[in-house]
């Protein structure tokens, strides 16, 4: 795996989340919906009963992934923070943190720290860099 990697797990999973989430609020959404059928026919009311039951039970199981998801998420971040604290330059840091922690834009990043966005991706390959060595390094260890 490499550094860029490793650092964009964090981005992925997100994004994930994000998605189980969408998925909660249109299985609420469904839920929720309320229609009504007019017929001479007498209908099961177990059916609907049923339906939903069935709906709420995948949205229970669905938000306990994502709590699940979000717990990994939480110590992914950690995990990745720490690596990014052993990289000497500050600025590399900064660079890494707001990319891979708080998945800014790059354009954001370079207006923060009033920068080029060039000089900023330059920045960022030399950071990319030394936490390959540090992921190296950590590997080697363990």
């Amino acid at each position: 795996m490499t550094a860029k990697e490793y650092l964009e797990q964090a981005r992925f999973l997100d994004l994930r989340i994000n998605a189980k989430l969408e998925e909660v609020e249109g299985l609420n959404a469904l839920a929720t919906k309320v229609t009504s059928v007019y017929s001479d026919m007498p209908g099961s009311p177990n059916r609907d009963t049923a339906k939903m039951a069935k709906t709420i039970e995948k949205i229970v199981d669905l938000e306990k992934e994502i709590n699940r998801d979000i717990e990994a998420l939480v110590d992914l971040k950690r995990d990745i923070s720490n690596v990014i604290k052993q990289v000497q330059n500050q600025e590399y840091q900064y660079i890494l943190e707001q990319k891979y922690l708080h998945f800014a834009k790059w354009e954001e990043i370079a207006v923060k720290m009033n920068y080029a966005v060039r000089w900023i991706y330059k920045m960022h390959g030399t950071a990319l860099k030394k936490i390959e060595d540090i992921l190296k390094e950590f590997t080697k260890i363990h």
